[in-house]
């Protein structure tokens, strides 16, 4: 089987739980083809704030100057990146820190002119990552995209998992979060959610921000050629045992 697992938010910026979900996906890693993709907001905000940078946001995306851009690569495709290969180290893996930039992993496009240099990402070439999962690697992959005139990007690592997971032609693609679910209108968790249910929650404002973003992503993995997409909580322990055992656990998106 093969699994892209997204990493966000509390999970990458505490380090008992970084250690954990390293643990039990470097386990995982061992009997299944495994490819990682992390954000890191919570860190790149507070490294900002260090600096005496505001952090600016339109519809829930970071503006990125240049200045942000240069942090973006100190911080997501550096310390927040080493912090995860060297917990995946420890546990046993064989880790590869990457970004989009290496080998055309992901190039993208810009976005929006008032959003900088975030960039949408328009393709992915899994052949990087499948040569490393065929030679017993892990890759670990930051949101940093490219294109093929030496641009940088920041991309959304919603967006990005779903890239790469389009390139590593994923079963399966695993949002780890800091949420039990998708829920409806009164509050509980969906078990299962398909497309258009997906949408419609979407429209009538109960998926809004974060969530929304999760299931726009999770709905252009599952066109195309993604299984199936699960949001879970990744504070629970032996979440990742949990999801492929199929126990009632976060929410599984499907096509249909």
């Amino acid at each position: 089987m093969r699994l892209l697992i997204k990493l966000g938010g509390t999970l990458l910026d505490a380090a008992d739980s970084r250690e954990r979900l390293a643990r039990e996906i470097a386990a995982i890693a061992r009997r299944e083809q495994v490819v990682v993709v992390h954000g890191g907001g919570k860190q790149m905000t507070r490294f900002l704030a260090q600096r005496g940078i505001e952090s600016s946001f339109v519809n829930g995306l970071r503006v990125t100057t240049p200045q942000v851009l240069d942090a973006v690569l100190k911080v997501f495709a550096g310390s927040v990146n080493a912090q995860l290969v060297a917990a995946y180290r420890a546990a046993g893996a064989r880790p590869v820190g990457l970004t989009g930039l290496d080998a055309g992993l992901v190039d993208a496009e810009p976005l929006a002119p008032e959003l900088g240099q975030v960039g949408k990402p328009v393709t992915s070439d899994g052949r990087l990552m499948n040569l490393l999962v065929d030679n017993c690697y892990l890759p670990v992959i930051a949101c940093v995209a490219g294109d093929s005139k030496g641009g940088i990007y920041n991309v959304n690592a919603d967006q990005m998992a779903a890239a790469c997971a389009q390139g590593f032609r994923a079963d399966k693609l695993i949002f780890l979060t800091d949420v039990e679910g998708v829920h409806d209108q009164s509050g509980r968790t969906r078990a299962q959610v398909t497309v258009n249910e997906a949408l419609s929650l979407i429209s009538e404002g109960t998926a809004t921000g974060g969530m929304q973003a999760k299931i726009e992503a999770a709905i252009a993995a599952l066109r195309h050629g993604t299984r199936e997409v699960l949001i879970a909580p990744g504070a629970q322990i032996d979440i990742i045992q949990a999801l492929l055992s199929d126990l009632s656990v976060g929410t599984r998106l499907v096509l249909k």
